[in-house]
């Protein structure tokens, strides 16, 4: 299949996990045979940090304005087998626009960020999707499962709203035995709703804790923070550094955001990189969490403080490799990007064996 993406960014993985979600996606497709542009909008804040200028899965392209997109990829666009649009597209309710009514191939919105978007909608907020729009692509591939696909379809009108969860590449993210310099570590962008829970489950457990090492990695966190003297800051960490920080934790932790929370079936990526590591892992809880994982022998949940501290101090070296080994064989069982790649594929192929008959009906009226 000829695929056209246009996401947020492909390049730069700093401060946003849409990068790393599409370089493992598309690298599995592209190893299946299928050929692949990805279309980003050229930005300033990413071009500093761009850690995969040119990725060699997929031809990749900065344009500089909708203009551009617009005339130079008509013909990409127009021709494809399947156009993807990604959530936070720059313009994007323009640019959905113009595919849908370009492209002459499968139309797919692709939400890295479902709860967030169906919030952002509740407000009349639409950055980068519209209700009108959800109706015209062809299908909603969403990064949370569960009831929120349903109401995608009744109350948005999507045609087809399915579930594609991140995923992560086993080439990239597997144990490796190295001393252990963390007892705990966090690793993900500064968010306002994210903090509080940072603060109860690695903060406060950090303080009560003054002989045991903690990290956070991440940008844009405020320097008015006061983090314990024992919690290393680390101000970006680039995505292949990520298996040599997780294999150095000997826990790690997971902290959702408010809006994915409340709509559960909202893994992130950060997750499954853990777990594909075989780190084991300390999470908040979530509605459809202990569907992915099962609680106590591939996950371990983290409600409070005391819980926190109990897995640090009490958890055995033996039953702390066990979980991890354990979440690390679900991943290479159903979370890898081989496994994603070939559900968008399944999803891709449903669709256009719909359409065929559609298109072989017109043709023989005209």
């Amino acid at each position: 299949m000829k695929i056209v993406v246009i996401g947020l960014s492909i390049t730069s993985s700093w401060g946003n996990g849409h990068a790393t979600t599409y370089r493992a996606l598309l690298k599995a497709l592209a190893k299946k045979g299928h050929d692949i542009l990805f279309l980003e909008k050229d930005v300033p804040w990413y071009a500093p940090h761009r850690d995969m200028p040119n990725p060699d899965f997929c031809e990749t392209v900065l344009y500089t304005s909708n203009e551009e997109l617009y005339t130079n990829y008509y013909n990409e666009v127009a021709e494809a087998d399947a156009v993807i649009v990604g959530s936070y597209v720059r313009q994007g309710v323009e640019v959905g626009e113009w595919v849908v009514n370009t492209a002459k191939g499968i139309k797919a919105f692709y939400d890295i960020d479902t709860p967030v978007t169906l919030a952002k909608l509740s407000r009349g907020d639409y950055e980068y999707i519209s209700p009108e729009l959800i109706s015209r692509y062809d299908i909603y591939l969403s990064f949370t499962g569960g009831p929120v696909l349903e109401y995608l379809e009744n109350y948005y009108g999507s045609p087809c709203a399915r579930p594609l969860y991140c995923s992560v590449d086993p080439e990239n993210y597997y144990p490796e035995d190295k001393p252990k310099k963390w007892d705990l570590g966090y690793l993900g962008t500064y968010s306002t709703d994210r903090q509080p829970t940072l603060n109860q489950l690695l903060n406060e457990p950090a303080e009560m804790l003054p002989g045991r090492d903690f990290v956070v990695a991440g940008p844009q966190y405020p320097a008015d923070i006061n983090w314990p003297q024992n919690v290393e800051r680390i101000e970006h960490l680039p995505p292949a550094m990520h298996r040599d920080f997780y294999n150095s934790q000997r826990f790690t932790l997971n902290v959702t955001r408010e809006d994915m929370i409340a709509a559960g079936y909202s893994p992130s990526v950060r997750l499954f990189e853990a777990a594909a590591c075989g780190v084991p892992i300390i999470s908040d809880y979530w509605e459809g969490l202990t569907d992915l994982f099962t609680e106590g022998t591939e996950i371990l949940i983290g409600r409070t403080v005391e819980d926190v501290i109990h897995y640090i101090t009490s958890v055995t070296e033996a039953e702390r490799k066990s979980i991890g080994n354990n979440a690390r064989n679900k991943i290479l069982t159903a979370h890898t990007a081989e496994a994603r790649a070939a559900e968008l594929l399944e999803y891709l192929e449903e669709l256009s064996a719909i359409a065929k008959p559609h298109i072989m009906a017109n043709d023989a009226n005209v």
